[in-house]
């Protein structure tokens, strides 16, 4: 076709990429890409060159479809119905997870993320055989659940011989991470000569230039806009700067084309644009009970605006909207209500119960009932978009207060688990202004207490949730509970953002709650214990805080309560307990039930229990994992884990980016947690680097403000006192040592007692000094917290040094840097390394004699392999593909010269260095 061979001579800059993105996949390696433009700029015409370069792919086409965007994994289930064959090779998690969200099985409501690596794991399996070319035009149409599922398969390619290309429109904001091409108007030249193809009579330079400029070289207003002019409307312009856009135009070309067709075309031109799929069977089922028969098809294809055959195809997208954005309201709700009856209750029951939604003016009950069958159907196969959108409808619909309350809070909670925030706090709006009853009022604050808390962990929530929580005790004694938890949680997070005393008042209101009718749970002690911490004081909450964390220590909570499992490592870290902190359900539960939610905050203080015990690899393994978690799920998230993971690396410049980070994404939410982390990272990095007055203002800063999460910031007060010795504040020094001392006294563990012999060792007079440190090192040899032992011992070693004892200088200074050594703490190494020179004991950092440094994702990998797993279970864990994992493998073993995986059992693995 000459206009289409004249648009693409105008794309040869993106013609050349979408090859290069093919050669790429050739070559073993995926890409995907977004085409991204106005309607109208040629976003398809380039899909279908990429189509042609693509004869040795097999390619899979689909595109989005207004109609369809309220219909769970409809776009998804689209593209992969050519694939389905290969299903049963899939892990059984994932083939579970497909078949349920495909409406192909029954089953629980299948986890989003399982879904899309199941997607991964299948369109991998493909492409083995053959390069696989996946396009989706219209992406901005795709439901929910299937361009979520769609970007994050497209996120997690490496390795596999897959490309993923989408088209959207400008505005869409569904593709974050993944390379995108602008498409703009065609240059002068190029837009001159599409257009003198559809320009009648001879040219006019000045009409072509004027046209040209007004279109902005868009190749379907080019084409459109000037059909059926005489010279002399040319000759006038379009006047389209200042007035509408050129999407705006067309279709208003289209609007004038359809009222010169009949009747009888108009209605079936509208029953077509409302249904979604371009069936021709149900579409002309449904005219027929309008009474439009065959004929009515001719005008409009004579007109050139669509093509009638087994499938119906408009001209182009904006056709369809033309037509249904043109039609009146009595037109629109008899199109669909023929399109429901025409629809099969049993193979399509949703798509009838949307099209008889459509159908009705005013309120109808028996179609909201219907809408919540679809909402619920919607639901168990993952789609939780779609089953609010379902419930949203079906509060409009209903006639009942009562009815419609209920719906507009599953609505919201459902908008609320889709991450559409707006739309919850809508529907919220909507279930208030109904007067709701007690139970409802409660429901409704609770809801909203966990919308502000998701997007805010700041001071908006607790209020709230105090509020909930205490209607909530009339009528359902468990959930005021566990809101109350909520409560404390949130306000321990605020911190200093929260109004004076609202953190007590939430704790006196937990304490007199009424007792739980049934067996005391792990939640119900700690709720108990984190009362009477903030009522009664620190000493008197050891015993029942100890109590809920050995409670916590084998406890099996469901999904929704894996929160507990944070809140506890958080008390434990508190209460100086390495017991709890060490234990690791709460990541194994978390990984069991595919709780993503959660899944972050395990990983979070796993990565500090590594930390705090010196396993720097096992740590950076996580923050890796964490990672794609986070990339996975979308959730905001400061990276918490990887500042302290950095920090005691001694990694000065990554620790300086993820402050800036963290202390952004802690004022955006409003959380004193997040400032006082920061502050104590960068004291600590400070110093193991020797750079003590910049550790004293970064520690006394966060010092000075109020406690967070229940205690005294003990590992900033550990800080404080080392910084504030070496910098000549002595009483400080001092002072931070009896803050510190006020807890370890009350839990009398190991741990707690040799920090604070520690502390105090370096502030008292020489002839005490060195029995404290020797009871420190002794106290904390008995733990596994071996950062803070080797801190000891260096400690420990420049006090010997500075006392004139070189020798017993020596011996405590190698167990130090032997200790950083091992565990990749550089700065505290070479700040050892510089002590034992200067005690007359040269020593130089070991060199690897390992071929090439790992990264990150390959050395995480490795570990995992030589911890027995196969390419599947790391491949599931990580969210990537089998084949990427292989990829990512064979790199491993040509940097470390192996040659089997029994290999990596008691490898050394060289550390990532700093970005």
């Amino acid at each position: 076709m000459r206009t289409a061979a004249v648009v693409l001579q105008g794309r040869q800059d993106e013609r050349r990429q979408l090859d290069g993105l093919l050669d790429a996949v050739r070559a073993g390696r995926s890409r995907s890409l977004v085409l991204c433009g106005e309607a109208g700029i040629g976003k398809t015409a380039l899909l279908d060159q990429l189509a042609e370069q693509a004869a040795d792919f097999r390619i899979a086409r689909v595109s989005g479809l207004q109609a369809e965007m309220e219909l769970a994994f409809a776009g998804l289930h689209q593209l992969c119905r050519p694939f389905l064959d290969h299903l049963d090779v899939l892990p059984a998690p994932q083939y579970e997870a497909l078949a349920v969200a495909f409406g192909l099985r029954a089953g629980e409501p299948p986890d989003r993320f399982l879904i899309g690596l199941a997607t991964l794991s299948l369109l991998a399996e493909v492409s083995k055989r053959q390069p696989l070319l996946c396009v989706v035009d219209d992406a901005q149409w795709f439901d929910t659940a299937s361009l979520q599922t769609l970007t994050f398969v497209a996120r997690r390619m490496v390795a596999e011989r897959i490309a993923l290309v989408f088209a959207a429109r400008d505005g869409t904001n569904s593709f974050e991470g993944i390379p995108e091409l602008l498409l703009e108007g065609l240059g002068d030249d190029d837009a001159r000569a599409l257009l003198r193809l559809v320009l009648a009579g001879p040219d006019d330079p000045r009409v072509i230039d004027r046209i040209v400029a007004e279109t902005r070289g868009i190749p379907l207003a080019l084409l459109e806009l000037p059909r059926g002019l005489s010279p002399a409307q040319l000759a006038s312009g379009f006047g389209l700067p200042g007035a509408q856009s050129v999407r705006a135009s067309v279709e208003e070309k289209y609007v004038d084309v359809l009222r010169e067709l009949p009747d009888d075309t108009r209605r079936l031109l509208l029953v077509a644009a409302a249904e979604p799929l371009g069936d021709a069977v149900l579409t002309w089922r449904a005219a027929e009970a309008l009474g439009v028969g065959l004929t009515a098809a001719g005008p409009a294809e004579a007109a050139g605006l669509v093509r009638f055959g087994t499938r119906i195809e408009f001209r182009h997208p904006l056709v369809r909207s033309a037509v249904y954005a043109s039609a009146a309201p009595d037109e629109l709700r008899a199109a669909h209500a023929a399109l429901a009856a025409a629809t099969d209750p049993v193979l399509d029951p949703d798509r009838r119960t949307w099209h008889r939604s459509q159908s009705v003016a005013g309120t109808d009950d028996e179609v909201a009932a219907e809408l919540d069958e679809s909402s619920s159907r919607a639901e168990s196969r993952g789609g939780v978009a779609a089953a609010a959108a379902f419930m949203a409808r079906a509060v409009e619909l209903s006639s009942d207060t009562t009815d419609r309350n209920e719906r507009a809070i599953a609505a919201a909670r459902a908008y609320h688990q889709a991450g559409r925030t707006d739309d919850a706090l809508r529907l919220v709006a909507i279930a208030e202004a109904g007067r709701p009853d007690e139970r409802g009022r409660a429901r409704i604050d609770l809801l909203r207490a966990q919308i502000a808390f998701t997007a805010n962990r700041g001071s908006d929530a607790p209020p709230l949730l105090l509020r909930a929580a205490r209607r909530f005790e009339a009528f359902d004694v468990p959930v005021a509970r566990s809101t109350y938890l909520d409560a404390l949680l949130a306000a321990m997070f605020a911190g200093e953002f929260l109004s004076a005393g609202s953190l007590r008042e939430v704790a006196e209101a937990a304490r007199a709650a009424p007792r739980p009718a049934g067996p005391e749970t792990s939640a119900d002690l700690l709720l108990d214990g984190l009362a009477i911490r903030f009522t009664d004081g620190y000493a008197a909450a050891v015993a029942p805080l100890a109590k809920a964390l050995a409670a916590f220590q084998n406890a099996d909570l469901p999904a929704d309560e894996l929160r507990w499992f944070w809140l506890a490592h958080i008390t434990a870290g508190n209460l100086w307990n390495e017991q709890t902190l060490d234990n690791e359900r709460h990541l194994v539960r978390a990984r069991e039930l595919g709780a993503m939610e959660t899944l972050p905050l395990a990983l979070s203080v796993r990565i500090g229990a590594y930390v705090m015990s010196g396993e720097l690899d096992r740590a950076a393994d996580l923050v890796t994992e964490l990672d794609a978690v986070n990339d996975v799920t979308g959730l905001p998230m400061a990276p918490y884990g990887a500042l302290l993971l950095a920090a005691w690396r001694g990694h000065e410049r990554r620790v300086r980016t993820l402050i800036e980070r963290s202390e952004a994404e802690a004022h955006r939410r409003r959380e004193s947690f997040g400032l006082i982390i920061t502050a104590m990272a960068s004291a600590l990095l400070h110093n193991s680097l020797g750079r003590y007055e910049e550790a004293y203002r970064a520690a006394f800063d966060a010092a000075a403000r109020p406690p967070v999460m229940g205690v005294e910031p003990w590992s900033v007060l550990v800080e404080l006192a080392e910084s504030a010795v070496r910098t000549g504040r002595r009483q400080e020094a001092l002072d931070a040592c009896e803050r510190l001392r006020a807890t370890t006294q009350a839990t009398q563990t190991s741990w707690g007692l040799g920090i604070e012999a520690r502390c105090h060792a370096q502030v008292v007079a020489d002839d005490e000094a060195g029995d404290l440190y020797r009871q420190a090192i002794d106290e904390l040899s008995k733990t596994r917290i071996t950062g803070e032992l080797a801190r000891t011992h260096l400690l420990y070693g420049e006090w010997l040094r500075r006392s004139g004892r070189a020798t017993e200088a020596r011996t405590e200074l190698r167990t130090a840097h032997g200790e950083f050594i091992r565990m990749g703490m550089r700065a505290f190494a070479e700040r050892a390394a510089t002590e034992l020179r200067a005690a007359g004991d040269p020593v130089s950092t070991p060199q690897s004699d390992l071929p090439e440094v790992l990264t990150a994702q390959e050395a995480q990998i490795a570990r995992l392999v030589a911890d027995g797993l196969s390419n599947a279970e790391i491949a599931a864990r990580l969210f990537l593909s089998p084949r990427t994992v292989e990829w990512h493998l064979s790199k491993v073993f040509a940097k470390l010269q192996i040659t089997s995986r029994r290999q990596l059992r008691g490898q050394q693995l060289p550390i990532p260095g700093e970005d």
